[in-house]
């Protein structure tokens, strides 16, 4: 029994903050079901204090839902599908990238795709949405991490069941049936889908430039973060600490983590090439590393 106590904690200890989300996402499904069945009310209304609506006039009174409905999924096989996939993602993404940068990818992703569902219905609100309901699920960052990898490693390979096939061409199939299915019965979460499509792509093509158009997000997000850590902070605590000679007009840090991006895309490059496997152990060892930060 202490044997299988210490595997739980070790495991706890070593989860990743996709499985995090996984946790979550599966977490609300079973608080909603349980309203739902409890309350005897519709499975749609089960979890309203968590989806989108698309009027903005709702919207102002519930503003966290443009990321909370990220969260929320009445239907089985739609959280199943979009957590299986976040999975594999997740996995990808820790390996090759950091925590940070999987999360700006993913958050971004949900965000643009709530916006524009809310802007396409305010734009055009006796379209294909007139009669669509609030948006739930977190697909929208799905579609956007997966088109990031895509586009980021166009030629990288992936195992399909008895074949391989390249990351650009499951992008090119992944929008074509986002583009179809805004004719079909969820044409406001298709729309929310290509908002997060076009959301991996453009932050993949930037990244690849030099340009991480996710650093804003992620300073607000810390931001958020320290305002919840620093009452934990010792008042009473002096840190001294020695002014940093800049280099080349740069800290040392910043010096130190522009070098490590460009490892990193040295190596992505390999990747997209030649495989995972092309890796020698060392540059295996420095990815590994490299997305645990």
């Amino acid at each position: 029994m202490t044997s299988l106590n210490y595997d739980i904690k070790d495991k706890l200890k070593r989860i990743t903050v996709f499985e995090k989300i996984i946790v979550i996402n599966i977490l609300i499904y079973i608080i909603g079901w349980c309203i739902w069945q409890i309350q005897n009310i519709p499975r749609t209304d089960s979890l309203d204090w968590l989806a989108l609506p698309k009027e903005f006039s709702e919207f102002i009174f519930k503003p966290w839902s443009i990321l909370t409905y990220g969260f929320a999924h009445f239907g089985f096989w739609h959280l199943l599908f979009n957590m299986m996939v976040l999975y594999f993602i997740g996995r990808s993404f820790s390996n090759l990238f950091s925590t940070k940068l999987s999360l700006n990818v993913y958050f971004l992703g949900i965000l643009t795709g709530g916006f524009v569902f809310m802007a396409y219905y305010f734009v055009l609100p006796n379209s294909i949405l007139a009669y669509a309901g609030p948006l739930v699920g977190a697909s929208a960052g799905v579609h956007a991490s997966l088109l990031f990898l895509s586009s980021y490693m166009p030629d990288y390979e992936i195992r399909l069941i008895t074949f391989n096939i390249k990351l650009k061409y499951v992008a090119v199939a992944l929008v074509a049936f986002d583009v179809i299915g805004l004719f079909g019965d969820n044409p406001g979460g298709n729309i929310a889908h290509l908002g997060g499509d076009a959301l991996g792509f453009i932050y993949a093509h930037q990244l690849r430039k030099g340009k991480d158009i996710g650093k804003g997000f992620e300073k607000l997000m810390d931001s958020v973060s320290n305002l919840f850590s620093r009452s934990k902070a010792s008042p009473l605590k002096t840190v001294h600490r020695k002014g940093k000679k800049p280099m080349a007009g740069h800290t040392k840090a910043e010096f130190d983590e522009f070098n490590k991006q460009k490892q990193i895309d040295l190596i992505l490059d390999k990747i997209s090439k030649s495989g995972y496997e092309s890796l020698s152990a060392a540059e295996k060892e420095f990815l590994f590393k490299a997305g645990k930060k």
